[in-house]
């Protein structure tokens, strides 16, 4: 009987679970996506125009290649927890070295070493502010300025994330600062987690693209190298006018539904607000530092990257016995992320990729409408795959698309930009999952299945949304 009960267990434990069972089918019907979407740009010239032949070039075998290649790499992704980066290098070795007889200077020509050096530089300071108490210190000061009114407590927090992430801080980073005492505020105070968790994503994402953050700089170096430079401050502006424009309707949408409060009151929160929160010693001098970059990079257009590090070696010469814990704090998978998918990338322009795609998409005609194509697709992967890889892989299309049309340039890749990040509220990104982890234990199934519903409303909505406001309007 013992033997039985085991055997009957193991083929329970063997059968995929309700959430996993869910995640195999949206990623087949991302995928179904974007084999739809591959089909259209390349079948769409021959459907909406019959006429005959045209001088749009035609992809070859050596543009195939590489493109499949890529599609494979973001199906892995997707299904495995492989970074993208480290196939993107070795993917760029293997088609540069053995399809196109590139040396490795050649391959590594376009390696993005002022994007990596920005984001060693402040995951690096930002490590050490986390470690010595500097962000705990500006929670809780802005929490204590509430004063009871909790309903106000969702934008405090939408404000710290936002600052946060403005002066470098990555989402995910901030996400995971602020999550655990935001969730627990929102159980003590009967709001509804997804509320809050919503909003602290949300306020992440709207100081995500400062010129100060990794993802603004990231953003606006490939639309400068591809020939349409943007305006970082318009970028900036655009990116926190959406998040909050989303985080109004998420209020609205709650309210509506009578979800704004939930549950019962009870003690949860990690930050201990009655605690002194007056900064010394090292917070002065972090803080004082972080006012430093600003002037560096703000007033005097100083590399952020080089000033970071310049700040971050302060502090570590103030705290020496901690500072292998600060390398520790370096995002290497980003770094990794961003330069295997920059330099792969690199090399489908080399070999016309991104150009005969762009072509073979205006040929559709329209190109709002291929503008607003665009936003999509990246919204619905980047709910399951990297946002920054996909970002990298999306905004070189619009090259093209931008040359021929009157499509203003900055709201076009702010549009993009804004789509690919405000979808990472959903429990399959890193955001969204740091939330769920933050719920209650017996209330985690719960805020996993409700985040998930409104990830689905927010890839529907918000895509759109940052189409109509950004690209037929020219406000940008």
């Amino acid at each position: 009987m013992h033997d039985t009960a085991a055997r009957a267990a193991d083929t329970r434990d063997d059968r995929p679970s309700p959430a996993a069972r869910r995640r195999r089918t949206l990623r087949m019907a991302v995928a179904g996506v974007g084999v739809l979407g591959l089909v259209a740009i390349v079948l769409g010239r021959i459907i909406l125009n019959p006429e005959g032949p045209t001088t749009e070039p035609a992809m070859t075998a050596t543009q195939i290649v590489p493109l499949v290649i890529l599609v494979a790499m973001f199906v892995v992704a997707t299904k495995w927890p492989l970074n993208i980066g480290v196939m993107g290098l070795v993917a760029s070795f293997g088609v540069g070295y053995f399809l196109l007889g590139m040396d490795d200077k050649e391959i590594l020509a376009e390696f993005p070493a002022h994007i990596v050096l920005t984001i060693i530089g402040v995951t690096y300071f930002f490590s050490m502010a986390q470690h010595n108490g500097t962000i705990d210190i500006v929670v809780q000061t802005c929490v204590r300025l509430v004063r009871g009114r909790t309903m106000l407590l969702p934008w405090v927090f939408f404000l710290i994330a936002a600052v946060l992430t403005s002066l470098g801080t990555f989402s995910p980073a901030a996400v995971a600062l602020l999550a655990p005492a935001a969730i627990g505020f929102a159980y003590e105070s009967r709001i509804h987690p997804v509320l809050m968790g919503a909003f602290i994503i949300n306020g992440a994402h709207a100081g995500g693209f400062s010129p100060l953050s990794v993802a603004g700089v990231l953003v606006h170096d490939i639309a400068a190298e591809n020939g349409f430079p943007i305006s970082q401050g318009a970028l900036f502006a655009a990116s926190f006018a959406l998040n909050l424009i989303l985080s109004v309707l998420t209020i609205v949408l709650f309210a509506a539904l009578r979800r704004l409060r939930d549950g019962q009151s009870g003690q949860h929160a990690d930050v201990d607000t009655a605690r002194s929160t007056r900064p010394h010693g090292q917070q002065i001098l972090t803080l004082l530092l972080i006012a430093v970059m600003l002037v560096c990079t703000l007033g005097f257009h100083m590399p952020i990257g080089f000033v970071a590090l310049s700040a971050g070696l302060l502090l570590a010469l103030v705290n020496i016995k901690e500072h292998q814990r600060f390398i520790g704090g370096i995002s290497w998978s980003t770094v990794l992320l961003v330069a295997g998918m920059i330099t792969y990338v690199s090399l489908l322009q080399h070999v016309g990729v991104i150009d005969t795609l762009a072509h073979l998409a205006l040929a559709l005609g329209a190109p709002l409408l291929i503008a607003l194509i665009l936003c999509f697709v990246i919204g619905i992967g980047s709910a399951f795959a990297s946002s920054t890889a996909l970002l990298t892989a999306f905004i070189p299309l619009a090259g093209p698309l931008l040359a021929t049309s009157s499509l203003s340039a900055s709201g076009t890749v702010a549009a993009l930009a804004i789509a690919a990040t405000v979808v990472d509220v959903s429990p399959f990104s890193t955001d969204g999952a740091l939330v769920v982890a933050n719920a209650r234990e017996s209330d985690r199934q719960r805020v996993y299945r409700q985040l998930m519903i409104y990830a689905g409303a927010v890839v529907l909505v918000a895509p759109a949304l940052a189409w109509a406001l950004l690209v037929p309007t020219g406000i940008m």
